[in-house]
């Protein structure tokens, strides 16, 4: 007989907006201390029912984990990268959940040197992330951010990597980047407020003094905006970078500068988005001024917001998408999107070579690697499609040669062969074209009778690239079709797939994530009964909302720290993120906006029907959906839902919003929600050897 789940009491509370108050009886499982006891023990309570109900999975969730942990080569060690002498990377040692940082010196015989020992920081600790590693210029001091919570409070520290005495001070609740200026003895960092976590005063920090004597830089005041703090490529500038999501603004201090004089690049203007970098006696900037889908520009130095005097690099077209950029002493090199897939481009300054770097396989993506050093003639880069591991490459820029470094091993007999993959387009309900990547087993009928995994995000104009997941061949070995749906609300088709699912276009990401679905059914790449779905965050809002509209196409689903009580949440501003988001979501003191977030909160639409089987999880000190949110919406199915499907709540106390820490406890909750979906969906059996589908 199964466990009883468990029902959270009602405790009806009227949640104020500007319209008039919402009847929410699950409103007290909100505890911004995360000690209330009531709270903790219904959280305790779901926890004990997933793993009662499940029970009968922990052999097929111990062999998935094994399956994954036995694709992992254990002992790794990343491609070097040169930096000012040095060539750093990270070694991953058997059976350690993070990397040693090390780098040796470019001179024969140079030793090794230890920067960091991630497993033995870790040591004692639930959770343990580092934000960012950075040298000093004079490569003498490593500054270190790192949380321990999983809620993206970093605290900085700095380690003397001569050999001395680290350095006293820490400095808390800061983000993640820092910057050092060309004296190696001045740090700029971004501090946040303690109550919403929004990063909004750069500080500067002088080496080896107590952090209450740093000084305020800048402080921003319009909490829509981000604010980051970054070293130029050439090491001239140091930029402080505030971005929301429709404008931008650079500040730019040389950074020999004992002062720190800042300047504006370009005055912040609503729709105006760009980034800077500097080389040479100019900055480059990637704009989208007159320019949709953005164009690469240059401007002088001591001009940059002269735009009579830009002048087109990388010219603007309406069928690519400017993604991003990397600028050396010869050359530009251009990250691209056109129909769905990323691509690379190299162009000499001067015009004697342009190149578009590709590939033979429909669906995969060309990403940056690491290009710390101007004067190279070198392109660093990383390819991957969903059969292909991360294979890293150097490019020649001048003669076009091409340098393979590294394929990520994947142990056990993987054979991409045997892998197919494509890139389709599905009809979405208003005639656009939705991209569609796939991937399947070659010996995978194509008779409609393949069980489908779909995942999706759609959201903030985050492309979610075909890109290799070594979990995913389990998935593959069992007979499934894996899908990534390229929904609206990302840029994979330009800034206008992205403006096509925000604000009161939203919905086009919920329905085009079905018609998606619905594609892949008619056209007989999966199974009507054995259709599962997933996404996180934002991507969990998704789920979430199909849970309602769709459930009949969808026998499982799985919502990763949900996005799903969206109004509640964007009418308080005392919640992090809130703010920064009134372009994404919209302010919900406008009445139409606040009628159209309604429409389709998960949480508020939750009604007497059935629903399919659900897996949900929460982080505790997730500081991007807070844990109320998925708690609360579990709550409210319980009590209404018609049906008696699976529906589990995982809450880790232990995480945040990126879920646990370390390479191996990560594939523990893959496992678990594998073992879950293959259970619904009655596809447990073990993946057959590499010869054939059994």
């Amino acid at each position: 007989m199964p466990p009883e789940a468990p029902r959270a009491e009602l405790r009806p509370c009227d949640v104020l907006s500007p319209h008039g108050p919402r009847r929410d009886p699950y409103y007290w499982l909100r505890d911004d201390a995360r000690q209330d006891p009531d709270v903790l023990a219904y959280l305790d309570a779901e926890n004990a029912y997933r793993t009662a109900l499940l029970a009968h999975l922990r052999p097929l969730e111990d062999a998935l984990f094994a399956e994954f942990v036995g694709r992992l080569r254990q002992d790794d060690v990343s491609v070097p990268v040169r930096d000012r002498g040095y060539w750093y990377f990270r070694r991953f040692e058997a059976g350690r959940e993070y990397p040693r940082y090390l780098r040796r010196a470019d001179r024969p015989q140079a030793p090794e040197e230890l920067l960091l020992d991630a497993s033995a920081e870790a040591s004692g600790r639930d959770y343990y992330e580092i934000g960012s590693l950075d040298v000093s210029p004079d490569n003498r001091v490593l500054a270190v951010t790192e949380d321990t919570l999983g809620r993206r409070q970093f605290t900085i520290r700095f380690n003397d990597l001569g050999g001395g005495a680290s350095y006293p001070e820490r400095i808390e609740n800061v983000e993640p980047e820092v910057a050092w200026a060309g004296d190696s003895e001045t740090v700029l960092y971004v501090a946040k407020d303690p109550q919403t976590l929004l990063g909004y005063r750069v500080m500067r920090h002088r080496l080896g003094s107590p952090a209450a004597d740093d000084r305020i830089v800048y402080e921003e005041s319009d909490p829509s905006f981000y604010v980051g703090v970054e070293r130029s490529k050439s090491g001239r500038f140091l930029f402080i970078a505030l971005q929301s999501t429709v404008a931008s603004e650079y500040r730019y201090a040389r950074a020999d500068d004992p002062e720190l004089r800042f300047a504006v690049a370009v005055p912040r203007e609503r729709d105006h988005v760009y980034q800077l970098e500097d080389v040479g006696e100019r900055f480059v900037i990637r704009t989208n001024h007159e320019a949709p889908n953005f164009r690469i520009v240059s401007a002088p130095l001591s001009a940059p917001d002269d735009r009579a005097a830009w002048v087109d690099e990388i010219a603007h077209r309406a069928d690519v998408w400017v993604a991003g950029f990397e600028v050396f002493r010869d050359f530009l090199a251009v990250a691209e999107r056109g129909d769905g897939v990323r691509k690379l481009r190299v162009r000499a300054w001067d015009g004697s070579r342009h190149v578009v770097l590709d590939a033979d396989e429909p669906a995969y993506a060309m990403m940056f690697g690491a290009n710390e050093e101007p004067d190279s003639t070198t392109l660093r880069y990383v390819y991957s499609s969903l059969s292909t591991p991360e294979t890293t490459y150097d490019y020649d820029m001048s003669s076009g040669a091409r340098v393979l470094l590294k394929r990520e091993p994947v142990e056990g007999g993987y054979d991409p062969a045997l892998y197919a993959t494509e890139l389709l387009f599905a009809p979405a309900r208003d005639g656009a074209r939705v991209p569609v990547s796939i991937a399947y087993r070659r010996d995978t009928p194509r008779d409609g009778t393949a069980p489908l995994y779909q995942y999706g995000y759609g959201a903030y104009g985050i492309s979610q690239d075909a890109t290799f997941r070594s979990t995913v061949v389990s998935l593959l070995d069992r007979g499934f079709v894996y899908a990534i749906a390229h929904v609206r609300g990302g840029q994979e088709l330009g800034r206008a797939w992205y403006d096509g699912g925000r604000l009161l276009a939203k919905r086009n990401t919920f329905t085009d994530f079905l018609e998606v679905t619905r594609f892949l059914v008619r056209e007989r790449y999966a199974d009507p009964a054995r259709v599962c779905a997933a996404g996180g965050s934002a991507g969990g809002l998704l789920v979430g909302v199909l849970a309602g509209l769709a459930a009949a196409d969808y026998r499982a689903l799985v919502a990763h720290v949900p996005f799903v009580d969206i109004v509640t949440t964007m009418l308080d501003e005392s919640i992090p993120l809130t703010t920064n988001e009134y372009d994404e979501w919209g302010n919900p003191a406008d009445p139409r906006i606040y009628e159209y977030l309604l429409s389709y909160s998960p949480y508020d639409n939750v009604t007497a029907r059935d629903y399919p089987a659900m897996l949900v999880t929460a982080g505790l000190h997730d500081s991007q959906v807070q844990y109320w949110e998925p708690a609360k919406w579990v709550a409210r199915l319980r009590a209404t839902r018609t049906n008696r499907q699976a529906l589990v709540l995982h809450t880790n106390f232990d995480a945040g919003h990126g879920g646990r820490s370390g390479r191996f406890r990560r594939y523990r909750e893959t496992a678990e929600e594998y073992s879950f979906l293959l259970d619904q969906l009655g596809r447990a059996e073990p993946p057959p050897p590499a010869g054939g589908l059994s």
